[in-house]
């Protein structure tokens, strides 16, 4: 093996590129757009439309990923993301209620409807697919009747949350100020994670891993971070990094902290790797599934709420779609067709690489139907790979990127299953016990 090959495969982790299939693939994708649009991809304003745009994709493939990783999937989320948004314009255009109490209204009947078929999936044992496929019909109807079919425009102190950006202040550098002071947050955060993680290993015996690692990872990161902070910050005067960014990246880290480093996320994982094995062990399925589906609901609330905002009025034909962007966003992203597998960050990246398909696709001028055979065949390519991969005994697709925050269990013998919840690692399908 040569030099370099060795080397690049401690800089991966001793798995080589393939591990990080799906990140070189945007990558790729990005720059081919780049190049053939002259520019236009990664122009200040077109990623920020972007980002506005697609961030419901983001949304909605959180809970989606963590549905799918416990063995469900939820077909109502665009229609529930409708109904969702038609009754928050209503509440502001008829009902006259502030724009704040009409988003704690928006995010109560997420909780409602999560609650409604969590019922049926948790305690009545009907699968999720035929409860949600009962909601996409029930809440699709529900959204004409509430909006009696007509569109509902919202006032600009709830469209701030869809279109808006972080308010300007202090010198004028050329840049926005509030854009450059989350990029140098991301950066330091970045920074102390990784060394706090290296003086923890050195702290318990473990090998580390050899310091120019390090020192690489940390300059693709910081520099990824400093491209993205400058090109969000150099858009048109007036605009800097979105609203709608914000509540996004909020809700990333905390799922991501939810499903690699609690009880809960764990539990989620062992029932989809083995579910009648997790029941014995402990785990409460049915409170798992429950919460799951109210969790779902609840983001598809949020989903809804940022895209109305976005388009500053509510319309019958809201959602229509968007249950498939996100199981798409979330299969792309490494996520095991059977469940037990998966993670958020590679749901995001598989989000990320479905929008700048259909963005770059769109720059190009691309008629919509085009458009959705090519992100038809992105999605059966990925999932395929993913399958081989599986089958030449290698990890998911993205799982193993982030398998450094997850603070997974040792693995356990077939004599001591017994003696607590037991669960499936995500990265290397080896099972772990669990707390």
């Amino acid at each position: 093996m040569s030099k370099f090959s060795t080397g690049l495969r401690t800089l991966t982790g001793g798995r080589g590129l393939s591990a990080y299939s799906m990140i070189i693939a945007l990558v790729v994708i990005i720059i081919v757009f780049q190049i053939l649009t002259g520019g236009l991809t990664l122009d200040p304003t077109n990623v920020i439309n972007m980002v506005q745009q697609y961030s419901y994709i983001l949304i909605l493939a959180i809970g989606m990923v963590m549905l799918i990783i416990a063995g469900h999937i939820d077909l109502s989320v665009g229609s529930v993301a409708a109904f969702v948004g038609i009754v928050v314009a209503q509440s502001m255009a008829v009902w006259h209620w502030p724009s704040w109490a009409a988003m704690l209204l928006g995010l109560a009947t997420g909780v409602v409807v999560g609650a409604w078929q969590g019922f049926w999936v948790a305690f009545v044992r009907v699968p999720a697919f035929i409860v949600t496929l009962a909601g996409m019909l029930i809440f699709r109807g529900a959204n004409q009747v509430v909006g009696n079919s007509t569109a509902s425009p919202t006032p600009d102190s709830y469209n701030w949350i869809g279109n808006g950006f972080l308010p300007d202040f202090g010198p004028d550098f050329g840049y926005s100020n509030p854009t450059l002071i989350i990029g140098l947050i991301v950066v330091i955060a970045l920074i102390w994670n990784e060394f706090r993680g290296r003086r923890k290993r050195e702290a318990m015996g473990a090998t580390l891993q050899p310091m120019w690692v390090t020192v690489v990872k940390l300059i693709v990161l910081c520099g990824i971070t400093v491209y993205a902070t400058l090109l969000f910050g150099s858009g048109r005067v007036g605009t800097s990094f979105p609203v709608v960014g914000i509540i996004a990246g909020v809700l990333i880290l905390i799922y991501s902290f939810i499903t690699s480093n609690t009880i809960f996320g764990r539990h989620v994982y062992a029932l989809g790797g083995n579910r009648p094995a997790a029941g014995l062990s402990g785990v409460n399925s049915r409170r798992v599934d429950f919460l799951l589906m109210v969790n779902m609901a609840v983001l598809a609330a949020v989903a809804g709420m940022v895209f109305v905002g976005n388009a500053q009025a509510s319309g019958p034909f809201d959602g229509t779609g968007w249950e498939l962007d996100a199981i798409a966003a979330v299969f792309v992203g490494g996520a095991a067709i059977f469940g037990g597998i998966g993670t958020v960050p590679g749901s995001i990246i598989g989000a990320f690489v479905m929008a700048f398909l259909a963005n770059g696709m769109s720059l190009l001028g691309f008629d919509s139907s085009w458009v959705s055979i090519i992100r038809g065949l992105v999605l059966i390519a990925a999932v395929g790979f993913d399958v081989y991969n599986k089958t030449q005994g290698r990890p998911s697709l993205t799982g193993i990127l982030f398998r450094r925050l997850q603070k997974t269990p040792p693995p356990v013998t077939e004599e001591s299953l017994e003696a607590g919840p037991v669960g499936i690692d995500q990265a290397s399908n080896d099972k772990v016990r669990l707390p």
